[in-house]
């Protein structure tokens, strides 16, 4: 049997699945990890996006409403930015984010949940507010 019998994916073009996440933010993601430490920034291109999701059998939108869920359990704001635009980015609709969000009630409470939704609600004003400026420039 082979491993996409398994449910494992066929090869995906390495790199795919962080382009999709951070997005047009891609750059500017990098650089920011690569001023922290740049061993840093090679380990969570390398392991964390180029082989962990690119390596799943899970859809990507899949990986990033379990990665929102475990962030918020986490209490990470900047990293839970990125990944609820990188669900969005891959696929996901607000309604679907919303709900994974939800389901950190019941396991992490309201005051994680709460701040889980604080931060989607930061995010989705920023996107609604760019998408303005790009309206009025074009």
């Amino acid at each position: 049997m082979t491993d996409t019998e398994h449910g494992a994916p066929a090869e995906q073009p390495e790199g795919r699945a962080r382009r999709t996440v951070f997005g047009s933010q891609h750059d500017r993601i990098m650089e920011r990890l690569q001023g922290l430490d740049a061993d840093l920034a090679a380990h969570i291109q390398n392991f964390a996006y180029d082989t962990v999701y690119d390596s799943s059998a899970l859809d990507l939108k899949t990986q990033e409403l379990i990665a929102c869920a475990l962030l918020v359990s986490l209490g990470s704001p900047p990293e839970l930015r990125t990944h609820l635009r990188g669900a969005l980015n891959a696929g996901a609709t607000e309604a679907e984010v919303r709900g994974a969000l939800m389901m950190c009630v019941p396991y992490l409470g309201f005051p994680r949940t709460v701040a889980g939704f604080e931060v989607l609600k930061t995010s989705l004003d920023a996107q609604e507010r760019n998408q303005k400026k790009d309206k009025e420039k074009g």
